[in-house]
């Protein structure tokens, strides 16, 4: 059998760890199971990562990688501030269709690693990376277009990431981790109203009971 070198062998036990995770939940993601998810010795995944702590900041930095790259890429194409945050609520909202029992075992990673200070600060740089994408497209937006804000960047990008986290929480809540209906989408797209709204001095209206 071909030797399986510790660099190539961890990608391969994050994508088992976060299949088996999302499937069954964080509680069932020991190392024995990881393990025989991909078919290795337990000890392979201790040679990999060293520490149970270490593959569970592994999944979570894979888990979030995606979307960070994602925004980023999406803000720096954008002409306006309209476009940027329309290129942000695609790049979550694709993240919800794809796979909506990710979003599931994110936040269960989420509440599970801020009892735990080894893996707190994955959570707090996820948080604090997106925070800066946003407010550099805004500034660098406002730079590009010309047009001031009424609002400080960092104000509004913690109402929009607010407003994301709801989003993500209220569906999970709603369906369990099942695929987003049409009326999450159409939240989706009044945040990214509101934010613009408030970005240029409006004011923002109550949604009325339906």
């Amino acid at each position: 059998m071909a030797h399986v070198t510790a660099a190539e062998r961890r990608p391969q036990l994050i994508a088992a760890a976060i299949e088996l995770m999302a499937r069954e939940g964080v509680a069932a993601g020991s190392t024995r199971a990881i393990a025989a998810e991909l078919g290795v010795a337990q000890a392979t995944v201790h040679y990999t990562f060293g520490t149970k702590a270490d593959l569970y900041r592994a999944v979570l930095e894979s888990l979030s990688e995606g979307v960070l790259n994602g925004v980023q890429e999406g803000v720096e194409r954008a002409s306006s501030l309209e476009e940027a945050l329309e290129a942000t609520a695609e790049v979550f909202w694709d993240d919800f269709c794809r796979r909506p029992d990710l979003n599931l075992l994110w936040f269960e990673l989420i509440t599970f690693a801020l009892r735990r200070p080894e893996l707190r600060e994955v959570v707090r740089k996820y948080h604090q990376d997106m925070a800066d994408i946003a407010i550099n497209a805004l500034v660098d937006t406002a730079r590009r277009t010309g047009r001031e804000y009424a609002a400080p960047p960092a104000e509004l990008t913690r109402f929009l990431m607010a407003g994301l986290d709801g989003l993500c929480v209220g569906l999970l809540m709603e369906s369990g981790g099942g695929m987003p209906g049409p009326e999450t989408r159409r939240a989706l797209d009044q945040l990214v109203a509101s934010t613009i709204t408030l970005a240029y001095g409006g004011k923002v209206e109550p949604a009325t009971a339906p």
